[in-house]
């Protein structure tokens, strides 16, 4: 069994397995492009950040019913139990789908059925992070806030994802007072292909928990010294980062000069339909690529469950904690 950890950074969207979109497809009555899985997999291959998101939306239109969310879900805990994953902070797309007539209830009610279960059938907990898309206008975001109000139950907070350069996070100053307002955690992806000063903004204007990615706080040094005081987490997807060419090698990957900074880094997959591995995956190849030792990779994994929104739930923070700590590297 692979080390317990705790998954972060993971779009509910981006775990759509060419099988499954061929099966909805065909259960949906949708007409996919692609010959077969073989040749949409072929598509899976990213100039940058915009040629993945071109295929992500595309392919999205398969998703129509409850049903078809929660096989998502469904299938998404159970390849994430497998690589040891004991707790998901699932990040969801709402505007995509509303743009498409897919309702927000649709969305939530749909993932929540595999999620509510989840624990049961796969023994992963989960909460749910509610997405807003940085190309569309602030305004959008405030209706999809608004949208979201019968179904803060089963949100725990709000992201902010999609592409990076020219929609800096000051744009979403009043949709995350509002999110802050009602009680909703903030996280938001900054510091991919954006610049470190989208992570100062984040931090300051957004008032953000955890910043996604974070990659570029490296070019920094301020910043790293702040995030490292602040204890920020940093939720880094080294492989996404590959395919996405935020560096050109895993072996470029500034992951382990991060860690001897002192910074709380998490490991994790982004969208693992698409960019190759799972959360387990993402372990194995730090590892494996960048000499990481148990020892690096139990702090990884120790700093997954640190960084949890688990503040409702201490006991299980520390039961999942424990686990780290008793787990025996092969």
């Amino acid at each position: 069994m692979p080390v317990p950890k705790a998954e972060l950074h993971l779009h509910i969207e981006g775990t759509l397995e060419p099988e499954l979109a061929f099966a909805l497809a065909a259960r949906n009555g949708v007409d996919l492009p692609y010959a077969d899985t073989d040749a949409l997999r072929e598509a899976y291959r990213f100039q940058d950040l915009q040629s993945f998101l071109n295929l992500y939306y595309e392919l999205m239109a398969v998703l129509r019913t409850e049903r078809d969310f929660e096989d998502l879900a469904d299938a998404y805990l159970a390849r994430a139990a497998a690589q040891g994953v004991r707790h998901a902070e699932i990040f969801f797309d709402p505007q995509a789908h509303m743009a498409r007539g897919v309702g927000m209830g649709t969305v939530v009610e749909g993932l929540w059925r595999a999620l509510a279960r989840g624990e049961e059938t796969h023994g992963v907990s989960t909460r749910l992070i509610m997405c807003f898309l940085r190309d569309e206008s602030a305004e959008s975001a405030l209706a999809t806030l608004d949208a979201a109000k019968p179904y803060l139950d089963r949100i725990t907070g709000v992201g902010l994802d999609s592409a990076e350069v020219g929609h800096p996070p000051v744009k979403f100053r009043e949709v995350y007072e509002a999110a802050a307002a009602l009680g909703l955690r903030r996280v938001a992806h900054a510091g991919e292909e954006g610049p470190p000063e989208y992570i100062t903004e984040a931090l300051d204007v957004l008032g953000v928990e955890r910043v996604d990615h974070g990659l570029r706080c490296v070019e920094d040094p301020a910043l790293v010294a702040r995030l490292v005081r602040d204890r920020i987490p940093l939720t880094l997807c080294p492989l996404s980062n590959v395919r996405l060419r935020a560096v050109d090698t895993l072996a470029d990957h500034p992951l382990p000069a991060m860690l001897d900074a002192g910074l709380l880094c998490t490991v994790n997959s982004d969208d693992p339909a698409y960019f190759g591995g799972y959360a387990g995956d993402n372990f194995d190849a730090v590892r494996d690529t960048l000499g990481l030792g148990p020892e690096r990779l139990r702090e990884l994994a120790r700093n997954s469950f640190l960084a949890a929104f688990l503040d409702d739930d201490e006991d299980r923070r520390g039961r999942y904690l424990a686990e780290v700590e008793a787990y025996v590297f092969p």
